[in-house]
């Protein structure tokens, strides 16, 4: 699925559970880039839905009213040419699940907000801290490609 050499076509994103942080970097991907990136996320478990994810990607006009977190195992396709891992856990499985594959797997160690603690602001700024910090690199990743 690759784009003749302009970047990867086709993206996977995997964290932990797929309830924070890959479904926040596959709704920005699919924010930022609609037609440049076919974007997939997945976690190493399924996880819970999380209503902070929902509130700060809708201050971004993108709604995650209709994902459901899924595992790797649920996906229903493959080809990506890159995997990028949010979480250790994530990393080590997608580095087990595709050595004999030709694609690239890029780790890119993200904070998990669900441990901040304080008030709903503080808590709520922490997931906005980890939506702006994965715009920013997707915007890197996949913007200058």
């Amino acid at each position: 699925m690759s784009t003749n050499g302009n970047g990867p076509g086709a993206v996977l994103f995997i964290c932990r559970m797929n309830a924070v942080r890959s479904p926040m970097a596959e709704g920005l991907t699919s924010l930022l880039f609609p037609k440049k990136v076919y974007v997939r996320s997945c976690g190493v478990f399924a996880g819970e839905r999380d209503p902070f994810v929902d509130a700060v990607m809708e201050e971004k006009g993108f709604s995650l009213a209709n994902h459901r977190p899924k595992t790797f195992e649920d996906l229903q396709e493959d080809g990506f040419d890159l995997i990028i891992t949010l979480a250790p856990e994530a990393h080590h499985m997608a580095l087990e699940l595709t050595r004999t594959q030709s694609v690239d797997v890029e780790y890119w160690p993200t904070m998990d907000p669900t441990l901040a603690t304080g008030s709903r602001e503080q808590i709520i700024n922490a997931y906005r801290s980890v939506r702006d910090t994965l715009e920013t690199k997707i915007r890197q990743r996949i913007g200058s490609s």
